[in-house]
């Protein structure tokens, strides 16, 4: 009952700039830590960005001064801002969110289905 939709992706020149978006919907009660995440072929899934609920954001050392990870509670919905992109950059993007939904007394991790970046040199 509880999605989180991505969208942004694409086909990018290294030093360019892309936005993802991810909207969470569905019966939702509370959203606690909002992020991103990316997994490069032959690769695990990393840690890209996370946001609290009161916008304290932690970001991988390799993306910091490049992306900014932000959030619209109102919305549900979590922003990457990707500058200066690279040719290591190209990943499957994934949305998590940290949420308790509707008649769930727990907080739980829910997952996007991803959206795929591609940095060309």
């Amino acid at each position: 009952q509880v999605q989180l939709v991505e969208s942004g992706g694409g086909l990018v020149q290294a030093g360019g700039s892309l936005r993802l978006s991810c909207a969470a919907s569905g019966s939702i009660f509370s959203i606690n830590t909002m992020g991103w995440y990316r997994q490069a072929p032959g690769k695990q899934r990393e840690l890209v960005a996370t946001i609290t609920s009161g916008s304290t954001t932690n970001y991988a050392d390799s993306v910091k001064g490049r992306f900014t990870i932000s959030r619209d509670n109102a919305k549900n919905t979590v922003y990457l801002q990707m500058n200066s992109l690279k040719p290591e950059d190209t990943a499957i993007y994934y949305c998590n969110a940290v949420l308790r939904a509707v008649g769930i007394m727990t907080f739980m991790n829910y997952w996007g289905k991803g959206t795929l970046v591609t940095v060309s040199s």
